[in-house]
């Protein structure tokens, strides 16, 4: 049998290592919730909600303007344009 005060009686040091494990746990689910509420309205107050993915009909003219845009940048030539031109509009 062992007398009184030993065994799980850990004192002062006990209640210091409890009290900065339970302040520590407070603190990171406090940070998380902070996370979350900056999250969902940083998300509600968006401007533009995302577009929808283009259906058949949208992107018809979408390879014309991808062609258009690659022409512009100069990656490919005038010949090579209307070679891809004729192609698309078959």
């Amino acid at each position: 049998m062992m007398p009184w005060g030993q065994g799980w009686n850990w004192g002062w040091g006990g209640m210091l290592f409890a009290g900065g494990l339970v302040m520590l746990l407070l603190l990171v689910g406090l940070i998380v919730v902070v996370y979350f509420v900056v999250r969902a309205l940083a998300h509600s107050g968006s401007a533009h909600p995302p577009a929808p993915p283009a259906g058949p009909a949208e992107s018809a003219g979408r390879p014309m303007d991808i062609l258009k845009e690659r022409y512009a940048r100069g990656e490919i030539t005038k010949e090579q344009y209307d070679q891809m031109r004729e192609d698309l509009n078959k």
